[in-house]
Formats: C-alpha cells, structure tokens, sequence
C-alpha cells in the first residue's frame, strides 16, 4: 500500500513514532513543533521549480522562476505556456541553455502525455523515480525531493542530499560526512516516517524552534 502523509493518520502519530524510536529525533521533535510539509498544487510547477533551482542559491532560484512566471500567459507555468515560449525569451530570465533544453522536454513530454501525474498516487515510490528520471535534468535527487514536497510520501530518504548528510553529522555526533549506508542504516528506526525525520534533521541545521 502506498501511503502519503494524509493517508497515514497526519504527522502527529508519525512524530509519535518516531520519537519513541529515536531519541535524538524526540529532542528535535520537541524543539521544533509540529511537522509543516504540506502537498503541492502543481506536480508540474514543483518540477520546474526543482529545475530552475539545480545549482543555484534559494535566492537566485526564487528570483529566475518568478521572471519565468512573469513571462508565462497568464502567469501560469504550464507544459504548454513552457513549450511555446521561444528560447532567447527563457534566455531572458536567466535560464541556461541547458536548463531550457531540460524544462523543454519536461514540457513535451507532459503534454505527449508520458508523465501523466495523476498517475502517480497510485505507483510506488520506485517507479516515480523511474518515470521523472527519464526526463533531461531530472536525476534521483530531485524526484526524491518530488516525492517528499509534491506528493508527501512518508517514507523517502534522501541519502545522496548534502543537507541530510550534514544533519546526521551533526546529530549523531559523526567524525565525518556519513555514507548513504550509514545514514541507511541510522535511518532504519524511522521507517515508516524517514521523509518526516528527514525534514526534521533538515531543520535542526538551522536551529528551527517552535513558533518559528
């Protein structure tokens, strides 16, 4: 059965768990309140943004996709509005040549209907990945990062994502930057909830507290 947050009885019996199961999560999860990942309206816009955002600061990313919003008809990213705007226009806003040829085929493809988003509440997590990771661009970290924020799925972990690695580092009081197996094997406790410890241990780097 493939379960989101919704499904799962919300975050509280998560945390719950996962407290009980990890005390170093407990502590974080007292200091930091209530889990806020909330689902995102547009699976297409989600995957843009997470284009437009490779290698960029949040900053820069933020300021690059509302250029792109702002072109857009009506302001509405769309697989059509993307697909017919010409390239020296996304030049504009200050996309790369690559990212355009990368939103480009996310584009045609949406609209030949090879992704078909509707889909994807019903196919598990592995077969997501597959799907998105067959468009230019796209690689397992950003349809992992599509799972968690898009689709809320519980149980991603992210083990190739620098701010994770950094986050175990730190909590668990590592020598050194963890390997994907041993962040694995830490992360074995939290099953089924690893994309809600994953955002909490996001959090903890930045001291993130109630209220806040």
């Amino acid at each position: 059965m493939i379960k989101n947050m919704s499904q799962n009885g919300g975050f509280e019996s998560a945390c719950r768990a996962l407290a009980e199961a990890d005390p170093v999560l407990s502590t974080f999860i007292d200091a930091i309140g209530p889990c806020r990942l909330t689902p995102a309206p547009d699976p297409f816009v989600s995957l843009v943004e997470a284009i437009v955002s490779q290698q960029l600061s949040v900053k820069a990313a933020d300021t690059i996709f509302q250029r792109l919003v702002a072109i857009c008809p009506r302001s509405l990213v769309t697989p059509k509005a993307i697909f017919s705007i010409p390239e020296e226009e996304l030049r504009g806003v200050g996309l790369s040549r690559q990212k355009i040829a990368y939103v480009k085929d996310l584009a045609e493809r949406w609209i030949a209907g090879e992704i078909r988003p509707k889909e994807f509440h019903r196919l598990p997590d592995e077969e997501v990945i597959a799907r998105l990771v067959a468009v230019k661009g796209i690689g397992r970290w950003t349809a992992e990062m599509f799972l968690i924020f898009a689709l809320n799925r519980t149980d991603v972990l992210p083990v190739g994502d620098l701010g994770l690695k950094k986050a175990v580092q730190r909590a668990y009081r590592l020598r050194k930057i963890p390997s994907p197996e041993r962040i694995q094997k830490i992360a074995e406790p939290w099953r089924p909830y690893r994309s809600i410890a994953t955002w909490y241990l996001w959090k903890s780097l930045n001291n993130v507290t109630k209220g806040s």
